[in-house]
């Protein structure tokens, strides 16, 4: 996360057992508040593989002493959406239970579970075949420039005046430390780059962090051919699809049209939650043991 260190104060912990490291939480701080890292999609407690439930709950509550002997008064923390786990691991929603935390977000996300994979729908069909007609030429590249400057910053800017979260250098950066984490998948037509999708491969999941085309994606098809080779072509030993939020305002809203073309392409959905704890609950956290 160093790449952007300059953006936050930083505020992750690492709990130790025995002097070996058990968990960690990345995190910064705001205020009075620490928050999960804002400069993580869904960065959260994590435990090591190892971990048994009742020394998970003692590394969880020795996090909430430590920040409030920091003078933090709330932690604000994500849970991990279940399909990124490699095991199950529900251990941190258990304890936000028994914290009394706070339910402050739901999101809803739109996910394709490979072991019960659905078709795409006509129309998605019907976009793929027209880009074949198209003669577009699919690539995996390294060609992250052209993508961000000709095509995802200009439809950002257009679309909803923001810019991407990561700047070309960082996300050039990132690929090239994590080469088999994130790849390019870029759409070309006589030789221009017409759309992308700037992929993150982890363990379990298929996730396009940045998906963008030029005004005439519509006509040539060229985003349901990407979307068809990284949903197909790029799945290997992966279980899930992630096709990333789909709600709005706190998920008090929903994009219809987003949920629409997600569905099309054979997504369901799940969900992801944030909580808020006050830290001084921990001299009152206990399981009762039958």
């Amino acid at each position: 996360m160093d790449y952007h260190s300059d953006r936050f104060k930083d505020f992750s912990v690492m709990i130790y057992k025995d002097d070996q490291l058990y968990a960690v939480l990345p995190a910064n701080g705001v205020g009075d508040k620490v928050i999960s890292h804002q400069g993580l999609t869904y960065g959260s407690f994590i435990l090591k593989d190892s971990s048994k439930l009742f020394y998970a709950f003692e590394a969880f509550k020795a996090m909430l002493a430590f920040y409030e002997a920091e003078n933090v008064s709330e932690l604000e923390i994500r849970v991990i959406p279940t399909f990124y786990n490699r095991m199950p691991a529900d251990e941190l929603d258990y304890f936000l239970y028994k914290a009394e935390a706070q339910l402050i977000k739901k999101d809803v996300l739109m996910v394709i579970d490979y072991t019960h994979k659905l078709r795409f729908q006509k129309n998605r069909r019907e976009g793929i075949n027209k880009a074949l007609r198209s003669e577009l030429e699919l690539k995996v590249d390294t060609n992250f420039k052209d993508f961000w400057t000709d095509v995802l910053i200009p439809n950002l800017d257009k679309k909803h005046g923001i810019k991407p979260v990561h700047s070309l250098k960082e996300i050039e950066l990132l690929a090239a430390r994590f080469p088999e984490n994130i790849k390019q998948v870029n759409i070309y037509k006589d030789g221009k780059v017409v759309a992308g999708t700037t992929v993150f491969l982890t363990d379990t999941t298929v996730h396009p962090q940045y998906v963008s085309g030029n005004t005439d994606k519509n006509a040539d098809g060229s985003l349901d051919l990407a979307y068809d080779f990284i949903i197909n072509k790029m799945c290997d030993d992966k279980r899930y699809f992630d096709f990333n939020i789909s709600s709005e305002d706190n998920g008090l809203k929903i994009n219809e049209g987003l949920i629409f073309w997600k569905e099309s392409c054979g997504a369901r959905s799940y969900t992801a939650n944030t909580y808020l704890v006050n830290t001084s609950i921990h001299k009152l956290l206990h399981i009762p043991k039958t």
